[in-house]
């Protein structure tokens, strides 16, 4: 006896699809109604996060540009008052601000090529753990994390090495952070030991590996720790300011450190009417022409980001 298969039409499919929802409580996107409240609450928490952080910057754009009287009677919030841009026109017509900005984007992307490549080689060669001595080796890497040898002993040892007043003083002393070691390290460890294997077997030594395979694989982690090297080197002050006596060397953050002193100092001593303007939103300017420039790269590593740090941060 010959049985036939009752034909099911993409009509009863779609009637079927949709009391199986109706059962369930889902809508026409298939999600339910407990799914669509988290994302409502969800979206609602995350857009209130947003406010609260971009509230600040905008205050401090608007106090950028507002004047001196609107500024210190506090009715500055969101929208410039009395729109003023004395403060950028002093800053920006001084051509030892263009000087220090110049040093401070050499400083930077020397500072940040030279830590990504010592960092980069170290977490590969910790990352192996048939490497002798490797607990040696972590251990005093960590160890750097908890104890220096200070304030003079820095500054005895820059001086006698005739750093003092280079490209070097800034870039040196910090070209390893542990914490980005520690990450790296951790992302090369998650990575599958049969790549390497099949390198090796196709003649690659162990620079060819890491050059041809290991790097290509890690664009991920090394554009995080572009952003996190940039970002310290950028923001940097107190290594120039202390290893540095000449101006022309200064980077921009010791410029206008020396800028915000100059316009306090004046501002108290009761001087004119530009002074007092410079002073009052002074701090607002350095911070807007500070950040501008990290804000601008930021977009283009935005992706790598999130993925980079979880990578490196979550161990398999």
């Amino acid at each position: 006896m010959v049985t036939t298969k009752p034909v099911v039409t993409l009509a009863d499919a779609r009637t079927t699809a949709g009391a199986r929802r109706r059962r369930s409580g889902a809508g026409a996107d298939g999600r339910t109604r407990g799914e669509r409240a988290f994302s409502l609450v969800n979206g609602v928490i995350l857009l209130g996060v947003v406010a609260v952080t971009l509230y600040p910057f905008l205050n401090i754009l608007a106090q950028s540009f507002s004047s001196e009287s609107a500024i210190r009677s506090g009715q500055v919030n969101l929208v410039p008052r009395g729109f003023n841009t004395t403060t950028y026109a002093l800053v920006m017509q001084d051509s030892m601000f263009w000087t220090n900005y110049k040093n401070t984007v050499v400083y930077t992307v020397v500072a940040t090529v030279i830590a990504i490549v010592l960092t980069t080689c170290y977490a590969y060669v910790l990352s192996k753990k048939r490497l002798r001595g490797r607990g040696l080796l972590i251990g005093i890497a960590v160890f750097t994390m908890f104890f220096n040898g200070g304030l003079i002993p820095n500054y005895v040892l820059i001086s006698s090495l005739g750093l003092r007043n280079t490209l070097w003083a800034v870039v040196l002393p910090n070209a390893i952070s542990v914490f980005n070691l520690l990450v790296m390290k951790a992302f090369f460890e998650n990575l599958p030991e049969e790549l390497e294997e099949a390198a090796q077997i196709d003649g690659l030594n162990t620079y060819g590996t890491l050059w041809y395979v290991v790097l290509p694989l890690s664009k991920a982690v090394l554009a995080t720790m572009v952003l996190f090297y940039a970002v310290s080197f950028w923001n940097s002050w107190f290594q120039a300011f202390l290893y540095m006596d000449r101006s022309e060397l200064f980077p921009v953050t010791v410029y206008l450190r020396n800028l915000i002193a100059g316009a306090s100092t004046a501002s108290s001593a009761g001087a004119g009417a530009d002074v007092a303007q410079v002073a009052a939103n002074i701090q607002s300017v350095t911070m807007v022409l500070t950040v501008l420039p990290i804000l601008c790269v930021y977009p283009f590593v935005q992706r790598y980001f999130v993925s980079g740090v979880m990578l490196g941060s979550v161990k398999g």
